[in-house]
């Protein structure tokens, strides 16, 4: 691929027209799995592949009318056809999960066994007694959460950013991202990458289901049990160096449990230019967790101070959010179980046109209410809902399978191109 047919990466908004987006499809790593593995891989359960398989059909099969679609496999593949990439991914993988002795056998695997392998694991060769008693089945662990594309890496702006996981479990899905972002075969970008700026800190923790690009001049970030307080400095640290003029940081911290608070993105998304999707006993009511503004000015952070809450301080800003509920307003039982069930994690592919999961139906009827058409990602794929047409509206998928992973449509997809919204 030439400069000229690269993509430019562009992330100025959660709600531009989605123009390119990385996905990846789930695959035999979902189904290595054991039920005593399922908390190690950071599922609430183990999931049928072949029902969420059929799931996911409908949220990709929406993303292809609308985007152009990048799969990992595809670009891993491609990464591991050019020797010189090949070798210093493996290299590094083999590294940080102390398996050299398998090098020389990746390095003589094809391109396409090999991207299996590194997605859907490595099985350990017993030749000592040492690893005849370890309790491990593999050597390289499957890639269990890759189906969730949203956290690994980050855009922001022109940049990718490369987070760094708060599980270990989930560090060769960065490595991964990492080789893809600047191997220069795909993507026009400068990498920032956080395992690298932070010299492997393990305070910090950054993860891209709690970075939310508001505008250009605002990062909506949730501090919890996937992103410290360390991963935000460090990520604001670039930030300042990006353009010049005045920015803004909102922190909003979350709960450490219960574990459908893992993301801020779990609680609160953007729906359109002036709408957004929250869970209100966190976002809206009296809460303990606190809302922080960081304000910066040429490059540097000049002001720290607690705000009443992300809508009013974005009101200030000059965005007027209307918040829908999350589970509807009538009943707090509906609003928390459909907020366990990702009801809160909505993607917007345009502005007021959105996916999400078709069993939340207190918060579609919310939506409904709210003047968005709710229609079935099938209707959209087969061409009998017109996704062009001026309506709002939400798409919705099945969803009994592919939440037990623990997300939405948005951990699903990483948006790596948006429209401006002018």
């Amino acid at each position: 691929m030439t400069r000229e047919q690269q993509l430019t990466l562009q992330i100025q908004s959660e709600t531009g027209e989605l123009e390119a987006v990385l996905l990846h499809y789930p695959g035999a790593e979902v189904e290595n799995m054991t039920p005593r593995h399922a908390q190690r891989a950071l599922y609430s359960d183990i999931l049928n592949l072949s029902i969420a398989r059929k799931e996911y059909n409908q949220l990709l099969g929406v993303l292809q009318k609308t985007s152009r679609v990048y799969e990992v496999s595809d670009l891993l593949t491609g990464l591991l056809e050019k020797d010189v990439c090949k070798e210093k991914l493996l290299r590094k993988i083999c590294e940080t999960e102390s398996v050299l002795g398998y090098l020389d056998m990746l390095m003589d695997q094809p391109a396409s066994s090999l991207s299996k392998i590194l997605l859907e694991g490595l099985p350990l060769q017993v030749n000592t007694l040492t690893d005849f008693l370890r309790e491990e089945y593999y050597a390289l662990k499957p890639l269990y959460n890759f189906y969730f594309t949203r956290d690994s890496s980050a855009i922001i702006g022109n940049s990718a950013w490369i987070c760094k996981m708060a599980n270990n479990v989930r560090l060769r899905e960065s490595l991964i991202m990492d080789a893809i972002f600047n191997s220069g075969l795909y993507f026009h970008t400068d990498v920032r990458n956080s395992y690298e700026l932070s010299d492997n800190n393990p305070l910090v923790k950054i993860e891209g289901g709690d970075i939310l690009v508001i505008r250009e001049d605002i990062l909506l970030i949730g501090n919890g049990t996937r992103s410290s307080t360390q991963g935000i400095d460090l990520l604001v640290q670039e930030f300042c160096k990006t353009g010049s003029g005045k920015k803004h940081v909102i922190v909003q911290q979350l709960p450490e449990s219960p574990e459908s608070f893992i993301h801020l993105d779990m609680v609160f998304t953007m729906l359109d230019t002036d709408k957004a999707m929250v869970y209100k006993p966190l976002i809206m009511s009296n809460s303990p967790y606190q809302t922080v503004h960081m304000q910066i000015d040429n490059g540097k952070v000049t002001r720290i101070s607690s705000a009443n809450g992300i809508l009013n301080l974005l009101r200030k800003l000059g965005i007027d959010l209307e918040p829908i509920i999350c589970g509807g307003k009538a009943d707090d039982w509906d609003q928390e179980r459909e907020q366990w069930h990702s009801g809160a994690n909505f993607l917007a592919i345009a502005p007021g046109k959105v996916l999400s999961y078709a069993r939340n139906i207190h918060t579609l009827e919310e939506l409904d209410k709210n003047g968005f058409k709710v229609v079935a990602a099938n209707d959209v794929i087969n061409g009998q809902y017109d996704i062009q047409s001026t309506d709002k509206c939400v798409i919705t998928i099945e969803g009994s399978e592919l939440p037990r992973g623990g997300g939405g449509p948005r951990c699903m997809t990483m948006p790596l191109r948006r429209k401006n919204i002018s």
